[in-house]
């Protein structure tokens, strides 16, 4: 029914544009218009699919509580009152209304099937009606607005305006609800787990027992491990991409030819598309039995999952992020800053160093930032080459771990969201949203500073 919805939103959307524009032809000629026809059918449509897409949005949640509501009304309240029932009875009645169900059909949950079948088809051409008859209220409202010194097009900008400032709020509180919904979970957290013992412990271990008859470790949340491991492993990438992004952008932006970057660039490119999980086979298989053969052959001791395999591979990946943004904004320096060097007598080296490099300063810090950024994230390629180990060490050579990994492993499985165990991983997600959210800062305290002198 949903598809039907759009389907008649999309028809009288476009009858809406059509119809206020030859209303307004209708009304005057285009001279005689304060706004072009044009504008009339758009406002015409805007006035018919911001209520439909109002009442599809709104009435949908309601609709679906109404039908599980109704699913569920004949059956003891004490037994809904248990989530992992509740969750049991109303799968068992969607398989029934679904003619999939393989279990014990008994008359209790026959009547449900019929009466929650029911209800969605009282909901669904109840939503349908709805959404109908606010499109068609609106197209009736917009026709009768539509006159010679009718601003359409300042309205339809001021609707534009309006649809953009929601859908940055949407982003806004978005985010906002991610970071209190972390939040919360840390703070419940720190009431089992002393903050200083969680910042600043030498140990990571946060096997802990479940129950209190059973018998287990209490854990151990120190995250410096943690931290050891993240930055080593994001300092091995960093300077594998660095300088390979940094030079393969210089290249391609002063360098190279058109011919030689149109085919260059795009390839270089793929590698930001290629799977982590891709990237983390190759690590575990090709890189790291390499290193080891290696390590072994100069009478190295390489354990089989390093944090020097992960990251190179690490590296690699993130060499597109380097790369192409350096090359954009190396390219976003003004061709007369260039002339100038020239002019003064400088080669082209001697110019790319002391002109472009430095004009482009601020891009090229923020490529960095994000490749940082990019790197501290990710997960496959770390749990596959570089293990589970919370090693506090600054070998390359050694296992180690890292945030991301831990959350992963923590999260894996049905867990007990008021363990200590469980809330760690809520404690670490903020912990690494912290320190993305310090590299975005410096990097934007950066690009003020320096960006001045090269408006």
């Amino acid at each position: 029914m949903t598809a039907i919805y759009f389907l008649i939103l999309a028809v009288l959307v476009v009858a809406g544009f059509v119809v206020g524009k030859s209303r307004a032809t209708t009304v005057g000629n285009p001279t005689e218009l304060h706004s072009l026809p044009a504008y009339h059918g758009l406002f015409t449509a805007s006035a018919v699919l911001i209520p439909m897409l109002v009442i599809i949005l709104v009435a949908n949640p309601l609709a679906s509580a109404y039908v599980v509501n109704a699913g569920l009304s004949g059956f003891d309240p004490a037994v809904l009152a248990d989530g992992l029932q509740r969750s049991t009875i109303l799968r068992d009645i969607e398989n029934i209304i679904r003619g999939q169900f393989t279990g014990t059909m008994t008359p209790q949950l026959e009547q449900a099937a019929a009466a929650m079948s029911s209800a969605e088809t009282v909901s669904s051409w109840g939503v349908l009606l709805l959404g109908l008859l606010g499109g068609l209220g609106g197209l009736y409202y917009a026709i009768t607005r539509i006159s010679r010194d009718f601003r359409a097009r300042n309205t339809f900008e001021r609707i534009t305006a309006i649809v953009l400032l929601a859908c940055s709020a949407v982003a806004v509180l978005t985010t906002i609800g991610i970071v209190f919904s972390v939040l919360f979970e840390t703070v419940r957290f720190f009431t089992k787990i002393s903050v200083f013992d969680f910042l600043f412990g030498l140990q990571w271990s946060p096997q802990t027992a479940i129950r209190a008859d059973q018998v287990g470790s209490s854990g151990s949340f120190g995250i410096v491990p943690l931290v050891a491991g993240t930055l080593l492993i994001t300092t091995i990438a960093m300077l594998v991409a660095g300088p390979i992004g940094l030079f393969s952008a210089i290249y391609m932006a002063e360098y190279a030819s058109s011919r030689v970057r149109a085919f260059a660039k795009p390839v270089l490119e793929i590698l930001a598309g290629i799977p982590t999980v891709v990237l983390g086979f190759f690590a575990a298989l090709t890189v790291a039995p390499l290193i080891r053969g290696w390590g072994e052959s100069i009478g190295l001791t390489v354990a089989s999952e390093s944090a020097l395999a992960a990251g190179l591979v690490m590296g690699m990946m993130i060499i597109p992020f380097v790369s192409s943004l350096s090359d954009d904004v190396i390219n976003a320096v003004p061709q007369s800053l260039r002339d100038g060097s020239y002019a003064m007598g400088a080669t082209k080296s001697e110019t790319i160093k002391k002109v472009v490099l430095p004009a482009a300063l601020p891009g090229i810090v923020s490529a960095f930032m994000l490749a940082i950024s990019r790197a501290v994230g990710e997960t496959m390629i770390v749990v596959m080459a570089a293990g589970l180990a919370a090693n506090l060490t600054i070998n390359p050579l050694e296992a180690v771990t890292t945030f991301t990994v831990q959350i992963k492993t923590i999260l894996v499985g049905d867990q007990e969201f008021d363990s200590a165990k469980t809330l760690s991983a809520f404690a670490l997600g903020f912990v690494l949203f912290f320190f993305t959210l310090i590299l975005n800062f410096i990097a934007l305290r950066i690009v003020q500073r320096y960006r001045e002198q090269y408006d």
